[in-house]
This record gives C-alpha cells, structure tokens and sequence, in this order.
C-alpha cells in the first residue's frame, strides 16, 4: 500500500515516557494505582500537560476535567480528528492500560513535526478523565460528559462513604455544572473521526501470533446489586437446618453467575466483584448480605436473556435459604460497532505497515464508546503478554507498541485525507 505514510517511532523515547509516568503513583498500594481524584492522578495530569506542550501541542483542561492538546491543521474550520485514551488506573493496577493510546500519539505527534507532515485538519489528543470504573458505578467520566451521557442523576449519586460524585467533582477543582456543559461546546467544534490505541488486555492475539488487532465491536455491560435479607440468628445454637443464612444465599449467586458466564457463546463473560455481609460478627448467622456483579458480551441477544436466567435463579437459589433478594440491574454502557470505513482504514495501515492483523471484539469497554456518538471511531489493539491486564503483571513489550504506534500513525494520516461526513 505504497499511498500509505510510514513513520517509525523512536522506541527509547517512548520507553523514558512509560518509565517516567510510571513513577507517579500512590506508593501505599501494589502495582500502578493512580484512580481517578486520587492525588497521584493529579500529579500525573500535570506530567501529561508538559508533555503534551513539550510534543508542540497546545493543552487546555476542558470543563469536564479532559486534558485536550491542540495539533494545529491547514484547515482551522474542518471537522476535526481525534485521538487518545487514558492514564488513570484502577487499584493495583499495570503500566500499559490506556497510556499506550495517550503516549503512543504523543510519539505520533512528534513524528509528525520531526518529517514536517501537516495535517488538513486538526488533530485532538485527549487524555480522558476517569475512564476506570469507580465507586459510583460509572466508567469513562471524561467521554461520557463530552458526548453528553453524564447526567444529574449521576451526580447525585453516593459512594460508600455517601459522597456524591458532584463533591469528588468539587474536591478535584471542577464545577460540575461545568462538566455537564461541556457536551454541547465539544459538540460544537465539529468532530471528523476517531481512532484509539490500545493494549488487547485479553489472549487472542498474542495466542495466534496477531501483531494487531482491529476491534470490531466493544461489549454491552450490564451491572448487578444483589441484596439478600434472611435472618440473624445466634451461629452457635440456631441449627444447620432452621437457618436464614443471606451470606450463603450471596455464595450460591455467585456460583450462579459463575455459571452464566461459562455458557456463553463466541464472547461473553460474567464477573462477582465483590460480597459484603452485615452483621460481620463470627458468632452471629448473616442476616443481611450483598453481592455486586456484573455480565459483559459483544451479542445482545445473549446478554437479554442471560440477565434474565440469572435473576430467575438467584431468585430460586435463595427462596431454597429462606432468604429475599431485590436485583438492581443497570447499564454501564450498551454494545458499540466500530465505524466500517475506520476499520478498514486501520487494516489497510496495517498492511502498509508489513504487519499481521485481524479483526477481534473488545470485552473492555473504553473511551471510544463514546466517542462514536460523536463521530465514526475505531480501534487497534496491541498484544497483552499473557492476555494479563488490570493487575501490576500487565505487561506489552516495547517492540509491540512500537509496531502499533507505526499503524497508529498511517490510520491518522490516511483518516485525515477522509472526506467528511454528510451532514
């Protein structure tokens, strides 16, 4: 594909950034931990900002709290195009998770200016605010305000510590009345296409020998509360038999979700994240439990009626205890197709690259969820060293994000020459 520019990346600068980034963190837990309106994130958004300048973009913090970096085009009135991912984490986390995407199209950015390349249009790179999910049940806060999907009711929601996540807005230096505005002055500015660079995070392309991979949908989530009531009892003198155990009721969904997921066709998953039981005391039968879960699958159809088999048998599990359960289901995000012509310009790099490539779906969801109802977007994939991911194990070797820096690259110059969109 000889109509396809080629640009290497420097590899050992890109290694400096990763090492450097990865210094900042909160030093009390394992791993790679920067969540969002830690402080470590904080301190690290100032690091992105000098980069970002140091790379020759112009960087400004929108309302809902994304680090934008402005790469000036020939044509300041054209749509423009878009590209990055995030550098928050999620507890004990990995080094490569998100950062690829914004560090990889800073090397992109420099490589750019380093063969006088211009761009028709201008070029975003954003650093997305909080795209790991959080104590109030909500993923990719940065995206999800920009296209307009964060609302007031998810503001007034509370974490544990019944803090809303307007007052960790506050807490963080943004007006939350700020960060709902921020979808229609974004919206405004008129938005070409958009593609993120990302590590798989799963084993299908390191298991094949895939340099990477063209993401063809990301998965629809559905997340669950399960509240169990029985009866405390004295665990010492109530018998085995005469019990109301809400804790063995949580224990038996589990498994029951367990379950679902194993029965899932193509790509679909099912997770327990998390049981907690009240009254907590080893002398006392819980009386009061609950289980936090949730179902992930790139075909709705299964997800429908999984969630609707897995109420009906966690229902059945604990009527056989004695014990009541009231299902809170909600919706992180539903299932997203990446846009034909980004994808078939990301396989079309990769070939002018000289690299492997296949189509795969996304079971992580990602900023560019969003993102699509703003614009057509796509994704590329580079290989996770044993589909290991959200852990301090995470790891893909340099010569890997090399290659998909390089893919990164020809897809942002061949979208750039795109026609626009019909209005």
């Amino acid at each position: 594909m000889a109509d396809f520019a080629v640009l290497d990346p420097v590899t050992e600068r890109v290694r400096q950034d990763f090492a450097a980034l990865a210094e900042i963190r909160d030093p009390d837990t394992d791993g790679w931990t920067r969540t969002v309106f830690s402080e470590p994130y904080r301190a690290s958004r100032d690091w992105v900002r000098r980069r970002m300048a140091d790379a020759g973009l112009t960087v400004h913090a929108d309302g809902a709290g994304n680090l934008v970096g402005v790469l000036p085009g020939r044509d300041p009135a054209a749509p423009a195009l878009v590209t990055g991912s995030h550098t928050d984490t999620v507890a004990a986390g990995g080094r490569f998770d998100g950062v690829v995407g914004v560090l990889g199209s800073l090397e992109v950015v420099r490589q750019l200016a380093e063969h006088d390349l211009r761009l028709d249009r201008d070029l975003l790179v954003i650093d997305f605010l909080g795209e790991e999910s959080n104590d109030y049940g909500l993923s990719c806060l940065g995206s999800r305000s920009l296209a307009g999907e964060l609302t007031a009711e998810h503001l007034d929601r509370r974490d544990l510590h019944g803090v809303s996540l307007a007052e960790r807005y506050r807490g963080f230096g943004l007006d939350p009345s700020e960060v709902l505005a921020s979808a229609g002055r974004f919206a405004r500015r008129g938005l070409h296409r958009y593609v993120e660079l990302h590590i798989e995070q799963g084993p299908v392309l390191e298991d094949r020998g895939v340099s990477i991979g063209v993401v063809t949908a990301i998965a629809a989530i559905r997340r669950l509360v399960a509240s169990f009531a029985g009866r405390p009892d004295h665990a010492g003198t109530r018998p085995m038999g005469d019990r109301a155990d809400a804790l063995v009721a949580a224990a038996e969904a589990v498994l029951a979700v367990r379950q679902e997921g194993c029965g899932a066709p193509v790509h679909g998953v099912a997770t327990t994240s998390r049981i907690e039981s009240e009254p907590g005391s080893p002398n006392v039968v819980p009386g009061l439990a609950r289980m936090y879960a949730e179902m992930r699958s790139v075909d709705d159809g299964w997800l429908t009626e999984a969630q609707r088999r897995l109420a009906a048998e966690i229902g059945h599990r604990a009527a056989d205890h004695g014990v009541t359960v009231d299902l809170t289901w909600s919706s992180d995000n539903e299932r997203v197709s990446a846009s034909p012509d980004v994808h078939e310009v990301i396989g079309r790099a990769a070939d002018a690259v000289g690299v492997s490539w296949e189509p795969v779906p996304s079971g992580a969801t990602h900023d560019a969820v969003h993102l699509a109802r703003l614009c057509p977007m796509g994704m590329i994939f580079v290989p996770s060293r044993g589909g290991r991911s959200h852990c301090p194990d995470e790891w893909t070797d340099p010569a890997d994000i090399a290659i998909g820096i390089r893919v990164h690259a020809a897809t942002l110059l061949e979208l750039d020459r795109l026609p626009d969109r019909a209005a």
